[in-house]
């Protein structure tokens, strides 16, 4: 039942019953629910907005912790990594170098890990880039401080060698000084005697009467006396192992052969000048890893260092090799 109004009349100056209608009560009290839900969703906004609750006040301390610490601990990762360059660049120029062992490429040490995306699951977070980017910096160190150890481990077993790699480098001349004529041709660029061009020289010619003996430079196993037609005539190479291989081209005579075991200073053959010669005299080469390097490097146990130093002025003189 609706609730009984009095308005007063202007006109007849008297109070008049009013009734109100149902529905105009009920649009009032919805307008009134209506405002009050929008001041409410207005007002619970705001809180949310810019006030935290507990609960967000303390994972917003962890989080900024963690941001803390992610920042510390790349810098530690930088730190390390500082160190490790060092190590590296002792190990290449120092370690590996007195060892005579390959230096490890930057190529190798610097390579990351190749395949499939390893990063995929830390996308698609706040904080993907930071967290990448730490986790990419530990799989490198951890990488390079593999290829760290793997190459110290490479280093002690050439420790544990060094009597044999030692005595195994060609140390020595192949020739007796005081059995000498001539240092006729170093290594290089030389005139061929034959054909008047100029032609790389991988060797040393050493100018002797034919049968001057002729030495091995340094321990090793003969992997080939014999002739053929290269053009060294008859000649003998030695395998030294740790990469080394010595070649005495143009003999006379053999004293050695495939197979055997010698040491440096044992007589291997007797100097000539078979194959391709144009005089007696030994023709001397080094080599390397498979590539020719100039032997003149390899005299360190046998001569002075006027001697030495003698040598290397003869050799680098430009001349016409022997053969």
């Amino acid at each position: 039942m609706a609730r009984t109004k009095f308005i007063f009349n202007t006109k007849t100056l008297s109070y008049e019953k009013h009734i109100e209608p149902v529905w105009r009560r009920i649009l009032k009290l919805v307008s009134m629910l209506s405002t009050s839900v929008a001041i409410s969703v207005v007002f619970i906004f705001l809180v949310y907005r810019f006030v935290d609750s507990p609960k967000e006040r303390k994972l917003k301390r962890e989080i900024s912790n963690m941001e803390v610490n992610y920042h510390l601990i790349d810098q530690r990762i930088d730190r390390i990594n500082s160190v490790l360059k060092d190590l590296q660049e002792r190990d290449n120029n120092i370690y590996r170098a007195i060892f005579e062992a390959e230096p490890i490429s930057d190529e190798i040490r610097k390579s990351g890990y190749s395949g499939v995306n390893r990063y995929d699951k830390l996308e698609g977070y706040d904080y993907s880039e930071l967290i990448k980017d730490i986790t990419k910096k530990v799989d490198q160190l951890s990488k390079a401080t593999v290829i760290q150890s793997k190459s110290y481990d490479e280093i002690w077993n050439l420790i544990h060698n060094q009597d044999q790699m030692l005595g195994s480098i060609p140390a020595i001349m192949p020739v007796h000084q005081e059995d000498l004529k001539l240092m006729a041709s170093g290594f290089g660029d030389r005139i061929d005697p034959i054909y008047k061009t100029t032609h790389f020289h991988a060797g040393m010619d050493f100018v002797a009467d034919i049968g001057k003996p002729v030495y091995a430079t340094g321990n090793g196993t003969v992997e080939f006396a014999e002739t053929d037609g290269s053009g060294y005539g008859i000649h003998v190479k030695i395998n030294h192992g740790f990469g080394y291989l010595t070649l005495y081209g143009h003999l006379s005579e053999l004293k050695c052969v495939a197979g055997q075991k010698v040491k440096r200073g044992d007589l291997i053959g007797l100097v000539g000048s078979t194959g391709k010669s144009v005089g007696p005299h030994l023709h001397y080469e080094v080599h390397k890893n498979g590539v020719p390097v100039n032997p003149v490097n390899y005299y360190f146990s046998d001569l002075s260092s006027e001697e030495y130093n003698r040598l290397i002025e003869q050799s680098r003189q430009p001349s016409q090799s022997f053969d």
